[in-house]
């Protein structure tokens, strides 16, 4: 059974989201763990105490938030499992269109992305 990321990104500081929403995902991502589709998942807080490991030219830098030219940022996250992609993709939409009639007056982006089984080695 394929396994997928969900991500939500939006604007930095737009505040919290409605109660309206809260309650509409209280019952979507009840209904989906009853199912065994949602699988964990939560929201993140802001950029203020993050940390970035940047790795280039062979060296570790590290950089503490927050980051001022952060447009937007992942504010979310969740781990699912479903029988197919075409299901998967059919539900993201539903998490988004959730977001679209709870919360209109915000930009939010929901990204679904498969996770690998691999890795796919390279071979010698």
């Amino acid at each position: 059974m394929p396994r997928f990321m969900g991500f939500v990104k939006m604007a930095e500081g737009i505040g919290t989201p409605p109660k309206a929403l809260f309650d509409a995902m209280d019952v979507y991502i009840g209904e989906r763990a009853a199912s065994g589709v949602f699988l964990d998942g939560g929201g993140l807080y802001g950029t203020e105490d993050a940390v970035n490991f940047v790795v280039s030219g062979g060296e570790v830098t590290q950089h503490d938030g927050p980051y001022a030219e952060a447009k937007e940022v992942i504010g979310g996250w969740s781990l699912l499992k479903y029988d197919t992609v075409e299901e998967a993709v059919a539900d993201q939409r539903r998490f988004a269109e959730l977001h679209a009639e709870h919360w209109p007056e915000v930009t939010v982006i929901s990204t679904l992305r498969q996770i690998s089984d691999g890795p796919e080695v390279p071979e010698d």
